[in-house]
């Protein structure tokens, strides 16, 4: 699946990530075979497509040089703001990089799919739509939870950050999207049935979710290198195994 070299220019993929969590601080920092798990997320995204630019953006707090050191390391960029104003810091980096779509991942999904997130790209930029799903379920088939991606047309990422004020439209990049659908041209991809897989959770917010995740390397190899179709089938059949 090529994507066009013009579209790649105009895009970016946002990684969010901080150290800060309630359940399990400092989660993208912790090691999976051998290197943080941030690290997973970005150069799982980097094979989105070629040349694809990932920028970092994290909050301005001390406690996150560590990332911004992290994505050094990695030679990609990191882009720092506002903590709690997620949405100002996540606007303010696309337009730092002049992009005229962004994808938006998260640092706690290291099994995040590059190739449904290159099936959304496509979708975006094929059909001129503003927003586009990648983990809504659609037509009974779903992603695991974790695995998915969004992508957001800069205007209207600049729309919802001059009018969403809510607390939980600060929070959420989505929220005023989901709350407003007939102000944007939305579509919510439907993923390919060999990656569907409703009731499994690849995120990672607490240590068993993280050992879990552990325990999937530990069965199949190169967390890098996997496909979710290769996870899914894996726990498909764990699970026969342990009935």
């Amino acid at each position: 699946m090529a994507v066009s070299e013009l579209v790649i220019n105009d895009t970016i993929i946002i990684l969010q990530a901080r150290t800060a969590s309630e359940r399990l601080p400092g989660k993208v920092l912790k090691e999976l075979q051998g290197i943080p798990m941030l690290s997973h997320s970005i150069r799982r995204l980097k094979k989105v497509a070629k040349d694809i630019r990932v920028i970092v953006a994290t909050s301005d707090l001390v406690q996150d040089n560590a990332i911004e050191e992290l994505a050094r390391s990695e030679k990609t960029p990191c882009f720092r703001g506002s903590e709690k104003d997620v949405l100002d810091r996540f606007y303010k980096a696309a337009k730092k990089y002049e992009a005229k779509v962004i994808i938006r991942a998260t640092g706690d999904n290291p099994l995040v799919d590059p190739f449904e997130a290159r099936r959304v790209l496509e979708t975006v930029s094929d059909n001129e739509y503003q927003y586009v799903s990648g983990f809504h379920e659609v037509d009974g088939d779903k992603l695991p939870f974790g695995v998915g991606i969004e992508a957001f047309s800069f205007k209207a990422l600049e729309e919802i950050w001059g009018i969403g004020y809510k607390p939980e439209y600060r929070e959420h990049i989505n929220e005023y999207i989901f709350d407003n659908p007939e102000h944007f041209k939305c579509d919510k991809l439907k993923c390919l049935p060999e990656n569907s897989c409703t009731n499994l959770s690849l995120t990672i917010d607490t240590q068993d979710e993280f050992d879990f995740v552990i325990k999937i390397g530990l069965s199949l190899g190169n967390l890098i290198e996997l496909s979710t179709c290769e996870i899914i089938q894996w726990w498909k059949e764990t699970a026969q195994t342990s009935e």
